[in-house]
Order: C-alpha cells, then structure tokens, then sequence
C-alpha cells in the first residue's frame, strides 16, 4: 500500500471518529451514515485540500454534505 493510500485511510479513520463523538454516534453507526450521504465519497475526491484544513472544517463539511444528500442528523 502506497503511503498516500494510508495517509489518506488514516484521515478518513480520523474524521469518521471525531464526527462520531460530535454526534454521539457509534464510530460504525457514523461511517455507514457518511458512506451512505456521500461523506466518505468526498473525503475520497477531497483529499488533498480537506487535510490542510481544520478538524473543525472537514466535520462541518461533511455535515453539510450529508444533508445536501439526504441525511438527516443535526
């Protein structure tokens, strides 16, 4: 596996978690939501600006992303 491949694995696995205790979700609850509204989809096709930004930044994209697709949490 190429060390982009896992940087990358890694970051999602970092923001899937955080979004998880954000919404008081279990962390597989909150990664079959993102795959689901296109979460994971646009930390995939996002990467390389997603990681030069915030924590903050990246979850509260991926909020608005869900909800543009259909989801539903707040």
């Amino acid at each position: 596996m190429s060390e982009t491949i896992r940087k990358q694995i890694n970051y999602t696995v970092v923001c899937v978690n955080e979004f998880a205790r954000r919404k008081a979700l279990h962390p597989r609850i909150a990664f079959l939501y993102l795959y689901n509204y296109k979460g994971i989809d646009f930390l995939k096709e996002n990467y390389d600006i997603e990681h030069t930004l915030s924590l903050d930044d990246a979850i509260e994209d991926l909020d608005i992303i869900c909800r543009n697709n259909g989801g539903m949490l707040e």
